[in-house]
C-alpha cells in the first residue's frame, strides 16, 4: 500500500489564504504583479501554440487577463488538486498557483493530466524554489535560536520536471525565470503576498513572533538593504506545459 504524502499544507488555511487574497484583489492599488506575469506568460504560451480552447478550465487565481478561459467558474471552486476531477474531456486547463501548496503534487499532475481530452492541453503557474530568499534569512534571524517553518517550502525547476514525466504528460516543458521587487519596508513585503495569496498555509500551526521577534526582523529587513534603504526581493515564477496523449 502506497504511503500517504505529508501533510505539510493545510486545505483549510489555503482555502482562507485564497479567499482573502480574492477580496484584496478587489482594490485597484492591490498587489498583483505575480498574478499578472503567470496570466501574461499563459497567454503568450497559448498565442504561440495557436491553442484556441473551446472547452477550458481554469484553477486558481481567477485574473481579469484570463475571463475567456473561466468556462465554468462553480466547477473550478469544487475541484480538488489533490482527488480525480468531477469532470474531464477539457481541451485546456489552466492553473494560477495552488500548485506550491498541495501535498501530494505528483498526484495533483496525475489528476490534471487525467482531466485533458486526448491532446488537451494543460499550463500551470506556481511560484518555485527561489522564492523569497531575503524573506527566509530575515525569519530566520527574528526567530533567534528557535527557528519556526513560517515561508513555505518550494519545488525546484528539476523536481518539477521529474514530476511531469512521472505523471505521463507528453510534450512536458518546465522553465522558469525570476522577478525582481523593491522594497522600502517589510511591512509592504508582507502585504504583496497577502494581496497575491502567497501567505503562509503551512499546516504546522507557527509560533506568534511576538514584539521582540518583530524588532529582530526589522533590524534583519535593515541590514539587507541597500544604500538607498531598499531591499531587493527574489520570485521565481516556474510554468510547466504538457498534453495528455
Amino acid at each position: 500500500m502506497a504511503q500517504a504524502p505529508p501533510r505539510i499544507f493545510s486545505d483549510q488555511r489555503r482555502a482562507a489564504v485564497s479567499a482573502r487574497s480574492a477580496r484584496m484583489q478587489q482594490a485597484s492599488d492591490a498587489a498583483r504583479f505575480i498574478l499578472d506575469d503567470m496570466a501574461e506568460d499563459m497567454l503568450e504560451r497559448l498565442a504561440f501554440v495557436q491553442h484556441q480552447p473551446q472547452k477550458p478550465l481554469l484553477l486558481g487565481h481567477r485574473h481579469p487577463l484570463l475571463a475567456t478561459l473561466d468556462g465554468d467558474p462553480a466547477l473550478s471552486a469544487r475541484i480538488e488538486l489533490e482527488q480525480p476531477y468531477p469532470q474531464g474531456g477539457f481541451d485546456f486547463i489552466g492553473c494560477l498557483g495552488l500548485l506550491d501548496t498541495v501535498n501530494d503534487l505528483p498526484g495533483a499532475l496525475i489528476h490534471m493530466n487525467r482531466a485533458l481530452a486526448s491532446g488537451g492541453l494543460a499550463i500551470a503557474g506556481f511560484t518555485g524554489a527561489g522564492s523569497l530568499p531575503v524573506l527566509r534569512r530575515i525569519m530566520l534571524a527574528a526567530d533567534g535560536d528557535r527557528p519556526a517553518p513560517r515561508v513555505h517550502p518550494h519545488v525546484d525547476i528539476q523536481a518539477a520536471s521529474d514530476l511531469l514525466q512521472r505523471a505521463g504528460w507528453a510534450d512536458p516543458v518546465v522553465d522558469s525565470h525570476t522577478l525582481k521587487v523593491r522594497y522600502s519596508s517589510l511591512q509592504r513585503m508582507v502585504a504583496d503576498l497577502r494581496e497575491q495569496g502567497l501567505s503562509n498555509a503551512l499546516a504546522m500551526r507557527t509560533p506568534y513572533l511576538g514584539k521582540a521577534g518583530y524588532t529582530r526582523a526589522l533590524d534583519a529587513f535593515a541590514a539587507e538593504a541597500d544604500a538607498d534603504g531598499r531591499v531587493t526581493e527574489m520570485f521565481e515564477i516556474i510554468t510547466v506545459t504538457g498534453r495528455r496523449r
